[in-house]
């Protein structure tokens, strides 16, 4: 256990991006707070409002604390954390067949869902130091999600159809975060 504690510094926050979201063009950022040799908190929030062509639409935003517990010392090496979730989307005609855990995604290619979410979940995760400052952090994460949301014939259309609500239960958090260490 001592071998893997050998390298820890005394950082006290981290910024952090994660190229993930990066790779789908969300604007997102992360911040994490030192609140004891072991205990750090984060805050990161995810924006992206772009229409992408042939009107396919998956706009959104969120925000998802998290407290976390390093099993050796904070911003090096493994831990679980636990997150919460909430925001807004509107996502539509978008083609696909992708169907998992009693969630059909493959009623966005025919329709457009507009609404929000609130949940929770535990992850788990893993941070390299590269540099003094720079770290590369690993984190997959499982929860539940509850989404009310009004749905709408097309990506376009302004007429609502209905309204219903979704219990989700399964992947919550997913990042490859690059991470600078003050």
């Amino acid at each position: 256990m001592t071998f893997f504690c050998i390298g820890a510094r005394c950082q006290k926050v981290a910024v952090k991006t994660n190229l993930l979201y990066d790779a789908t063009a969300t604007i997102n950022a992360g911040v994490e707070f030192g609140l004891s040799p072991q205990w750090t908190f984060e805050m990161s929030g995810n924006y992206n409002n772009w229409t992408m062509s042939h009107d396919r639409k998956w706009k959104h935003w969120l925000i998802q604390p998290e407290a976390r517990y390093w099993f050796c010392n904070r911003f090096i090496g493994h831990f679980v954390g636990f997150h919460a979730h909430g925001g807004k989307y509107n996502v539509g005609n978008l083609d696909n067949g992708i169907s998992f855990w009693g969630t059909d995604l493959s009623k966005l290619s025919d329709s457009r869902y507009q609404g929000w979410f609130v949940g929770a979940g535990v992850a788990y995760g893993y941070s390299w130091v590269l540099s003094r400052h720079w770290n590369l952090e690993f984190e997959l994460g499982i929860g539940y999600a509850y989404s009310r949301f009004d749905r709408y014939p097309c990506a376009t259309c302004g007429e609502r159809l209905d309204e219903g609500d979704h219990h989700y239960f399964g992947p919550t958090k997913a990042a490859v975060n690059l991470i600078y260490a003050f």
